[in-house]
């Protein structure tokens, strides 16, 4: 049985051993360099704004960025790889810190995803050897009139008469503009209708014809609004044209849309260690604040909630990295990762926010950084909702019309998830097949709040069976995300189970966490009731799905005994 500290993340005893060496080395040493310079110096420069040249030095000395998001078909090294499995592990560790030094690595991520997914040998080439001098990239896709809208994207590209492009427009919420190396941009030429006229083009930050505006966001993170007047393209600059750069802009999101759910983790395990020790501390009225039964359960429910955050997402990376052609159910578990596990975070902090009160605005914490924090990843790589009715495409073939895979195995391996710039065309979502999702369900089914929750689940399928929104409801997209919040629950149960199979989580914590998960169901079957346009029969559904958990005070005394245990567990060093 696992103790409460050793399911979350822990500078003071962490060891990545199921990595390989240069991995293990790499993420042990970022983990030094943060616990060597400070809590006061992280929470120094995260109030003034400090531009993160010193992080960025550090990361380009140890080869980080190179190491770590160089496909090993673009590398000259062994261990530069794109591996999901250690991504993931990066990313909770710069949540951990301090979602600054993250961003600086996501937007990396997301500025090299239609290099890597281009035919371009020479921008290929150049991104490598960029990654290798420590350069960081950025992502030009969104604009201010139109966000994330790509079909009405207003960078336009002049022919030259020369195999190339004259670009002029703007962007705006560009992470990294103001340093990146190679900004990959979206734009349309003025010469083709259509999405034949898309383009996505490498930038250079440095370039004269590339004007930096400012920084839109009051944060270190460095948020751009830049525009191109003018500025030269060259053949050797086109990434992709026509229908492909469309395609390279939503499987770039794909690819990195994923990393916000461990970030969120990273941020909720700090807070935690703090908010834990904080409650057990402080005295009120003559007793610990934990003495208090609202006090424990709140923190009870946090923290099993940030388990289920983990078992999920390290379950998604398995499917992410056996990905392939015909097996897309990454497509469903990605901005299941994005949407949900984003939310749970937000769920975490406000639990434990509740309990430590006016502590959690005290400018010498963590958590006061990651309260605001944690609210800005539900909102990154695409909103709730937008993700919400995402995975509403799949929720009839996954609930309805399970077909045989052979098991996904857990992916700790040494190897290139090369798969993730070769997806093709971004479309053909309700073909997408999967598992038959009972499975995960039936291996647990003696643990009360497990077989609780499955009576929900299968509920869902009788009211996609029998009551699901017609024609003109299907329009009502405040009613479909109402349904699309169950069925949310259910993909993130079964997930978990999966992960609690594979990794032998103990069964208590287990029926603690789906207990929460039953709460949360009964919440959302309620919500759809009160919708201004369900029907009667919907109505009726919704009140029979609600369920009480199964009470059992003695495994929930058992489970807060291991949340009161991380009290003092970490702490940063000033």
């Amino acid at each position: 049985m696992a103790d409460s500290a050793s399911l979350l993340f822990n500078p003071r005893t962490y060891d990545p051993e199921h990595f390989d060496p240069e991995t293990r080395r790499l993420l042990r040493a970022t983990v030094d360099w943060f616990e060597a310079r400070g809590k006061r110096r992280l929470i120094e420069d995260y109030r003034s704004r400090a531009w993160l040249g010193d992080f960025l030095g550090f990361a380009a000395k140890e080869g980080l960025f190179a190491t770590f998001l160089t496909p090993a078909s673009a590398a000259g090294k062994d261990d530069r790889r794109w591996d999901t499995a250690r991504i993931a592990a990066l990313n909770e560790i710069f949540g951990f810190y301090g979602l600054d030094y993250w961003y600086a690595w996501q937007v990396t991520i997301l500025g090299l995803g239609p290099v890597w997914q281009s035919d371009n040998a020479e921008a290929r080439a150049r991104a490598a050897e960029l990654l290798a001098q420590g350069e960081v990239f950025a992502f030009g896709l969104s604009e201010k009139t139109h966000g994330a809208d790509i079909y009405s994207t207003d960078m336009l590209l002049t022919p030259d008469g020369e195999g190339g492009f004259r670009a002029s427009g703007s962007k705006y919420y560009i992470g990294n503009g103001n340093a990146a190396g190679l900004v990959s941009v979206f734009g349309r030429r003025i010469d083709v209708e259509g999405p034949d006229g898309y383009v996505f083009f490498a930038a250079d930050s440095r370039h004269e014809a590339y004007q930096l505006v400012k920084n839109v966001v009051d944060s270190s993170k460095y948020v751009s609004e830049f525009r191109l007047a003018d500025y030269p393209v060259a053949p050797a600059d086109i990434l992709h044209t026509g229908r492909a750069a469309f395609d390279a802009a939503l499987n770039t999101v794909n690819v990195g849309k994923f990393n916000l759910c461990t970030a969120s983790i990273g941020i909720c395990e700090h807070a935690m260690y703090e908010a834990v020790t904080h409650a057990s501390n402080r005295i009120l009225y003559g007793r610990p604040v934990t003495a208090f039964p609202h006090v424990r359960r709140e923190l009870t429910d946090a923290y099993v909630r940030l388990v289920g955050m983990k078992l999920f997402s390290d379950r998604a990376v398995d499917y992410f990295r056996s990905a392939g052609p015909d097996d897309r159910r990454y497509l469903l578990f990605n901005p299941m990762t994005k949407m949900k596990v984003t939310t749970e975070g937000e769920k975490v902090i406000d639990l434990m926010w509740d309990v430590i009160a006016a502590k959690g605005f005290e400018k010498d914490n963590y958590f006061a950084q990651a309260a605001v924090e944690i609210r800005g990843l539900p909102k990154l790589e695409g909103t709730v909702h937008v993700n919400l009715a995402l995975i509403l495409k799949f929720m009839r073939n996954h609930l309805l019309a399970p077909v045989d895979y052979p098991a996904v195995p857990t992916r700790l391996d040494a190897a290139d998830d090369a798969f993730l710039f070769q997806q093709g065309p971004a479309r053909g979502l309700g073909s997408v097949r999967f598992h038959d999702w009972r499975t995960a369900f039936d291996a647990y089914a003696e643990v009360p709040n497990v077989a609780r929750f499955r009576e929900q689940a299968d509920a869902l399928c009788t009211f996609v069976e029998t009551a699901a929104p017609d024609e003109e409801q299907s329009r009502d997209l405040d009613l479909l995300l109402a349904v699309g919040q169950l069925f949310a629950l259910v993909v993130h149960g079964q997930l978990i189970l999966e992960q609690a199979r594979l990794t032998g989580l103990d069964e208590e914590l287990l029926d603690e966490l789906f207990a929460v998960l039953v709460r949360d169901f009964s919440a959302h079957a309620v919500e759809l009731h009160g919708k201004d346009s369900a029907t009667e029969v919907q109505q009726n559904w919704a009140l029979g799905a609600v369920r009480r958990p199964v009470v059992d005070t003695a495994r929930s005394t058992r489970i807060w005994e291991r949340v009161e245990a991380l009290s003092g567990a970490y702490e940063m060093g000033q």
